[in-house]
């Protein structure tokens, strides 16, 4: 019962990271339109006034809510990292012998035999197969920016999951040009435990929107 409550928190809180995101996603598209002032770029023109060719508050406004979303972004990551990793713990953890201390009061697990098992579906319904790995990645890339690391192996790009047989290397070239300037929900096995970030393929000094590359599992 226990894995089943924290399995639906855990949607919650994935839904309301997806919430998060999409706001995100339209502050993004707004400041780096083209014309637009981008995320970082200087509000006043060459002599020190504010430019008169955006609204300057506005644009003040637009980046201060998404830098609020980025910082409430990491914290809903993090809640759902825990999750994850209490699912796990779950799934690994000991079997019960079944017995009391009397010898003869059978626990709750050995009157549920079946929740063990319910904690490992928990854990595999967030938990895919990887189906490619970080074998390369450029300094100051968007990829490494954003706290993708060598070796990390993709669980999830976006939408893109596992699918066996498919060649996955295409697809997520193409994941990253339709969300080009977008941030995309990616979960990564690293060492072993699962982690959730945001990526957001951008033009950069370098070749592509990523600055990485992939290698199929």
């Amino acid at each position: 019962m226990a894995g089943a409550n924290v399995k639906a928190e855990t949607v919650k809180l994935m839904e309301k990271r997806g919430l998060i995101e999409s706001e995100m996603n339209v502050l993004v598209q707004r400041l780096t339109q083209p014309g637009g002032p981008g995320l970082s770029g200087n509000l006043v023109d060459s002599e020190g006034f504010p430019r008169t060719d955006i609204d300057v508050a506005g644009v003040r406004a637009d980046r201060h809510r998404l830098a609020e979303l980025r910082n409430d972004h990491k914290v809903i990551t993090k809640k759902i990292e825990e999750s994850i990793e209490l699912l796990h713990s779950a799934r690994l953890a000991p079997k019960s012998s079944g017995f009391g201390d009397s010898g003869n009061n059978e626990t709750s697990s050995s009157l549920n035999p079946s929740s063990d098992n319910a904690a490992a579906m928990d854990v595999d319904a967030f938990i895919s197969i990887p189906f490619a790995v970080i074998d390369e990645i450029a300094d100051a890339s968007p990829t490494a920016e954003d706290g993708v690391q060598l070796g990390d192996q993709i669980v999830k790009f976006g939408d893109m999951l596992y699918q066996a047989g498919e060649n996955p290397l295409q697809k997520l070239a193409s994941e990253a040009q339709a969300n080009q300037d977008k941030a995309v929900s990616v979960v990564v096995l690293r060492q072993g435990s699962p982690i959730n970030l945001t990526v957001t393929p951008r033009p950069w000094e370098g070749r592509g929107l990523l600055g990485c590359s992939f290698r199929v599992l």
